[in-house]
This record gives structure tokens, C-alpha cells and sequence, in this order.
């Protein structure tokens, strides 16, 4: 099991580009990604993001730690 590495909203945003992701609309400090299939995430563009919440948003997007982390 790896541990999640620290990313800024930024680094996750093109993370989840590679997914099929693509921004939507920003508002505020938050960034509406939407998926193709319908699924949407929010990302706090934050500079280091919060464990819980980058655990939450991998989990939204249905991949695993690993895979996240490969993204990276």
C-alpha cells in the first residue's frame, strides 16, 4: 500500500485530465471537472491538498491509490 504523495488542486486537475476529465468551469478557487459518461468533480485549487479530500476525489473518480499515484 503507498501512501498518497502531497499534489497541489493544479497537479490534480492534470491528473485527472489523463482520465478523460475536462474542466468545465472554475468557481471561485474551485474547479468543475466533467466527465464524458456524466460524472463530475470538484477540485479545491489549493496548493497542497488535503489528504482526506484527495482520497475523496480518487475515490469519486472510481480508481484506486495506484493508479492516482501513475498518473502523478
Amino acid at each position: 500500500m503507498s501512501r498518497l504523495p502531497v499534489c497541489s488542486g493544479a497537479d490534480a486537475v492534470k491528473a485527472f485530465r489523463k482520465l478523460g476529465y475536462e474542466v468545465g468551469h472554475q468557481t471561485g478557487s474551485h474547479i468543475i471537472l466533467r466527465h464524458p459518461s456524466g460524472r463530475r468533480l470538484t477540485v479545491p485549487n489549493h496548493r497542497g491538498l488535503a489528504k482526506g479530500t484527495l482520497r475523496a476525489l480518487i475515490r469519486e473518480a472510481g480508481i484506486t491509490k495506484e493508479q492516482f499515484i501513475e498518473l502523478l
